[in-house]
């Protein structure tokens, strides 16, 4: 896996791909449109966070470069890369329970809060990057 030079980018599968964690200045890109939605990315070492229709999305502290990127009814789906662990926020469907998968294996279900969303801690220090997989 690599940053996203772009910011923010259309795979030929239908996802998206964003952010890029090694910019040590912050950096934007708004209205990208993909798939009937407008996409909105803001992205340095620090922070990315992923807006779609004005609506949260996805955030992580530090920044982190996410590929492969697919919402869908059921829950989303990630690579993500980044330097240091990662504190990752998603916004889901508000009050509901999910599965969580880092790497293929199950580390529990979560509760969304009143807002939608979901945290959770993804280890990247010692290993770069990892898969997740969100389910009802």
């Amino acid at each position: 896996m690599a940053v996203v030079e772009e910011l923010l980018r259309a795979e030929g599968d239908g996802t998206i791909s964003f952010g890029n964690h090694m910019l040590a200045a912050k950096a934007k890109l708004e209205d990208y449109e993909h798939g009937g939605n407008l996409y909105k990315v803001k992205t340095f070492k620090e922070l990315t966070k992923l807006e779609k229709n004005g609506m949260f999305a996805y955030e992580s502290e530090p920044g982190t470069s996410v590929n492969g990127f697919s919402e869908t009814e059921n829950g989303v789906t990630f690579k993500v890369e980044g330097s240091e662990d990662a504190q990752i926020t998603v916004g889901l469907e508000e009050d509901t329970v999910y599965k969580v998968y880092v790497n293929g294996a199950n580390v529990g279900e979560m509760k969304t809060n009143l807002s939608g969303k979901l945290n959770i801690s993804v280890e990247l220090a010692s290993v770069g990057a990892a898969e997740v997989k969100i389910v009802k």
